[in-house]
C-alpha cells in the first residue's frame, strides 16, 4: 500500500526545538520516497482541515509530534477516517509512545513510522471524555493540574512538582463498583490505565496491554507512615510489586475490568492522558476495544 503522511507538530509540547524537527522530518521522509505534509496541531482539537485532506487527498497516516494530550485529541478527532496513527514523542511523559515501543529519539521514532507495524489499540471513555492511555484521580492529577500552569514544561518541572507535592498529598474517599464488587476506600490516587506507563518509563500497571480489551485499575490506599507510602510508590512505579493482590486489605489494590464506576466522594482532582480535567462526582468508565490503529515499534 502506498503511503501518504500528515505530520502534526504541537508547537508548545515538551522542550525540543520544533524547527530542527521539521528539517529532520522533511529530509528523512523525502529520502523514504513518501509524500507528506507538515501541519500544526489544532488548539481547539477540531482538525477540520486535516480531515478534509485525508478524505480528499488520500492521506493514509497521521503522525502526532507531541505528548499524550496531543495524541488524545488527534485520535479522538480523526480515528473515524480510517488512518493509522504514529507518534514522535515530544511531551513530558510520552506514556503511550513508550508503551508501544516508540523511542524518545525523534530520528528513531521516525524509523518506527516508516517500518513499524500498525496494531489495533484500545482506548476508553470516562463519561463522555475520551482517553487513549490513562486517567488518574488524586495525587498524580494534582500534579497534572499544577504542571499545566507552569511557564516552563518538561521532565525537570514535572519531577520537581511531584516531589513538592508528595509529602503534603492528601487522601480522597472513593466508592468503586467493578466486576460485580462494590467497595469504599480512602486512597492517595486511583489510576485507570490502558497503557502500563505513567510516562517516562515509570510503570503504573505492570500487566496492562494496549490491545487486550481490559482496563487496569491501580488504587494506592491511604497509608499512615509517609516512608511506607514512599516504598509502595517506588514498587508500583517500577512495576516491581512481588505480588499483585485484589485483597482490599492490601496497600495497593490492582485489578482488570472492562468497565467500572467511581463515586468521587472526596472530590479528587482528575487528569486524562496527562491533561487536567474538571472532576465529575460520578465516573462511568468503559473500554473501547481495538479502537484505533497505532504504529508500534515492536
Amino acid at each position: 500500500m502506498s503511503r501518504k503522511i500528515i505530520f502534526l507538530i504541537n508547537p508548545i509540547s515538551g522542550t525540543k526545538g520544533k524547527g530542527s524537527l521539521k528539517q529532520l522530518i522533511s529530509r528523512r521522509t523525502k529520502a523514504a520516497g513518501i509524500p507528506f505534509e507538515i501541519m500544526d496541531t489544532d488548539v481547539h482539537a477540531q482538525y477540520i482541515a486535516v480531515r478534509k485532506k485525508v478524505l480528499t487527498e488520500g492521506y493514509t497516516d497521521i503522525v502526532v509530534c507531541g505528548g499524550d494530550g496531543s495524541v488524545n485529541q488527534v485520535v479522538h478527532a480523526l480515528t473515524d477516517t480510517g488512518v493509522q496513527f504514529g507518534i514522535i514523542p515530544m511531551g513530558s511523559g510520552n506514556g503511550l509512545a513508550f508503551a508501544a515501543g516508540i523511542p524518545k529519539s525523534s530520528e528513531k521514532a521516525l524509523e518506527v513510522v516508516f517500518s513499524g507495524t500498525a496494531r489495533p489499540t484500545d482506548a476508553f471513555m470516562v463519561n463522555d471524555q475520551f482517553a487513549c492511555m490513562l486517567c488518574g484521580l488524586g495525587f498524580d492529577a494534582q500534579v497534572a493540574h499544577q504542571f499545566a500552569k507552569q511557564p516552563k514544561r518538561g521532565l525537570a518541572t514535572y519531577a520537581s512538582l511531584t516531589t513538592r507535592n508528595f509529602f503534603s498529598a492528601g487522601s480522597y474517599l472513593f466508592k468503586i463498583e467493578a466486576n460485580k464488587l462494590t467497595f469504599t476506600t480512602e486512597a492517595f490516587f486511583v489510576s485507570i490505565a490502558n497503557s502500563n506507563q505513567f510516562g517516562n518509563n515509570f510503570t503504573i500497571a505492570p500487566k496492562a496491554v494496549l490491545s487486550d480489551g481490559l482496563l487496569d485499575v491501580v488504587i494506592v490506599k491511604k497509608i499512615a507512615k509517609p516512608l511506607l507510602l514512599l516504598t509502595v510508590m517506588r514498587q508500583v512505579l517500577a512495576g516491581k510489586l512481588r505480588r499483585i493482590e485484589n485483597s482490599l486489605r492490601s496497600p495497593v489494590i490492582y485489578f482488570q475490568t472492562q468497565a467500572l464506576s467511581i463515586s468521587n466522594v472526596g472530590h479528587a482532582p482528575m487528569h486524562i492522558d496527562g491533561e487536567p480535567r474538571d472532576t465529575p462526582v460520578k465516573l462511568n468508565i468503559k473500554v473501547l476495544p481495538q479502537y484505533f490503529n497505532l504504529i508500534h515499534g515492536f
